[in-house]
């Protein structure tokens, strides 16, 4: 079984090793060794990355005999090998995965919230709760959670066996038997964890829950930790200059702007409902003045400019209100135009069983009524619709 020097160094960077074998996972050179500081995926962690004699470590995987598996950009030979940790993942690391301890145990003392489980993502990790709490709650362990970082507390490894462990009071029962390695935040928190953690509190930086949802019954919380919380202010402060620069507005302003915008949006689009709804009218009257008779149906086929679907939903509907009158009507889009029949009251073809024809024929998609249907993702010309059109109507007529 591979010696793991990250149990009881988390900060050695480099080692020296040898090379037991080589295999190959997916097709891809896989190195075993006799002892390793790459941490493999395991616990909600992920894998380090760095290089065993100059040669990129892809990915680090543990197998069912507990060995460490390396995956590399290219296979070594067995002897003598040189790795080193990409230090700056492998901190990041130690960073969430403390302040997920620190955090946890903040939700369980404050709001007898149990974490069930951890995940460390590339950009924010989260934490799921056993229950729900409420805001004001979730404040308070973040305050806590804080304190205890601030307070730069040790963070300490020890090993005890199973049988031990059950006599010391640790945040979660491990399920694990044998040997079990206990990661303790100085009299805040008792952990088993295979992972690799600071050795201050300090070093964690700040801990920010950056947003949460319900999840199975639950909460699920997202937080950001040290380098990745600066990242995450850094972020939200050029998001939000950016808007209070565009609204001339200070920052503490911009959510009433925002609100302000929205209710202005909201009634200029019931202004433009309102001017279309009668502009819509006389486009109808135009359009009905320069029907083509086909058969005994006044047909108006068109292609119009500026209307949405809605719009020509109105004037589809004003054109075949009056009798013998049908209409078929494009609209624009840059990614397939919208598209409507309309039918009077005192015409037997089906609106419905045109716009299938049409859509089949120029593509797109829609249903409807028998005296109006609607579609949209049209492809078409207006000439090469009021042919197509026509010659329908003409075979059903």
């Amino acid at each position: 079984m591979t010696e793991r020097l990250y149990y009881t160094d988390p900060y050695a960077r480099a080692f020296d090793a040898a090379v037991l074998s080589m295999t190959t996972i997916e097709g891809r050179p896989t190195a075993r060794l006799d002892r390793t500081a790459f941490y493999p995926t395991s616990g909600g962690q992920p894998f380090d990355t760095g290089s065993l004699n100059g040669v990129r470590v892809l990915q680090v995987e543990e197998d069912e005999a507990g060995d460490v598996l390396h995956v590399l950009e290219r296979a070594l030979e067995p002897g003598p090998a040189h790795g080193e940790i990409e230090w700056d993942r492998r901190f990041d690391h130690m960073q969430q995965h403390t302040g997920q301890h620190v955090l946890s145990a903040a939700f369980d003392r404050g709001c007898r919230a149990p974490t069930v489980s951890f995940h460390l993502g590339a950009e924010r990790s989260t934490i799921d709760l056993s229950r729900e709490p409420s805001a004001a709650e979730i404040a308070a362990a973040e305050e806590t959670a804080n304190r205890v970082v601030w307070e730069n507390r040790p963070v300490s490894i020890r090993f005890a066996s199973a049988e031990e462990a059950t006599r010391i009071a640790l945040r979660k029962e491990s399920r694990r038997g044998g040997e079990l390695r206990l990661i303790e935040v100085e009299g805040f928190d008792r952990s088993a964890c295979g992972g690799t953690h600071v050795a201050r509190t300090g070093e964690i930086g700040i801990i920010a829950v950056a947003g949460w949802e319900r999840f199975k019954g639950g909460l699920r919380v997202e937080f950001v930790c040290g380098r990745r919380a600066l990242t995450t202010f850094r972020s939200l402060r050029d998001v939000v200059s950016a808007g209070a620069r565009a609204l001339t507005v200070h920052p503490s302003a911009l959510p009433g702007s925002v609100e302000r915008l929205q209710a202005d949006a909201k009634e200029h689009a019931r202004t433009i409902k309102r001017l279309q709804e009668r502009l819509a009218v006389h486009e109808a009257e135009s359009l009905a003045a320069s029907a083509t008779a086909v058969g005994s149906v006044r047909l108006v086929v068109a292609a119009l400019d500026g209307w949405d679907a809605a719009g020509l939903k109105t004037i589809g509907s004003a054109i075949s209100a009056r009798p013998g009158h049908a209409a078929v009507l494009l609209g624009s889009s840059s990614c397939g135009a919208p598209l409507v029949v309309a039918r009077a009251a005192d015409l037997t073809f089906d609106a419905a069983a045109l716009l299938r024809a049409l859509v089949e024929r120029f593509g797109g998609k829609g249903g409807g009524r028998a005296d109006l249907a609607q579609g949209g993702g049209v492809n078409a010309s207006r000439e090469d619709l009021k042919l197509f059109v026509k010659h329908e109507l003409r075979r059903v007529w």
